[in-house]
């Protein structure tokens, strides 16, 4: 009787355990809003999702045993690459708006009038006004040069994301390399929180 009882009661602890998981990861994904930031980030964010999408309904769908449970520890792992991308597109998104906010453009004309002025009249407040316009161009143009790079990485990304998707099925059924494939997972999963903790940076600095 008692061995019933503890029996039950692991198994209500297990069962608990994967609703609070469930739910967890439900609050995840409701927080990533690829409409919340402006493209091409809201690109990347819904190529990631649709990606993620395709890659668990594959996994899902395998035969039960050791190989598809492997499998949905690797799409675990894929899972944080969403989320790392979610939040890659939310610091270029503030980086976009950053640079608009400076409006180089408005600076460069600025920085062109005032120019003229010093040069005819070099005083000490136009040669100071000068000076920080230019500061204020070089900021712009660091940032949007780090906005480009982010872009052109996570474009890349998503070409390798769609290519683990496809390879997905293969696997799955033990028709292709388990351990490389997990390994090409984890590369790009790394790859996209190295990029974040840089754009991070980027937005501190």
């Amino acid at each position: 009787m008692w061995l019933f009882l503890i029996i039950v009661v692991v198994v209500l602890a297990v069962l608990v355990g994967l609703s609070l998981l469930r739910s967890i990861r439900g609050d995840s994904a409701a927080k990533i809003d690829p409409f919340g930031v402006s493209e091409p980030w809201r690109h990347f964010v819904l190529g990631a999702q649709r990606a993620g999408t395709k890659l668990h309904t594959t996994v899902d769908t395998a035969d039960e045993g050791p190989l598809r449970n492997r499998m949905l520890a690797i799409v675990e792992r894929s899972d944080t690459g969403l989320e790392e991308t979610w939040r890659i597109a939310k610091r270029g998104d503030q980086i976009d708006e950053t640079v608009r906010r400076l409006d180089p453009t408005a600076l460069r004309l600025k920085h062109a009038s005032l120019t003229t002025r010093r040069n005819a009249t070099p005083t000490p407040d136009l040669v100071a006004a000068v000076t920080s316009v230019e500061k204020q161009l070089a900021s712009a143009d660091r940032l949007t040069a780090q906005s480009a790079r982010t872009a052109d990485t996570l474009r890349l990304a998503q070409t390798r994301l769609d290519e683990i998707v496809s390879r997905a099925a293969e696997v799955s059924i033990g028709a292709g390399d388990t351990d490389r494939y997990e390994h090409d997972v984890d590369d790009l999963v790394i790859e996209l929180e190295a990029l974040r903790q840089a754009v991070e940076e980027t937005n501190r600095a």
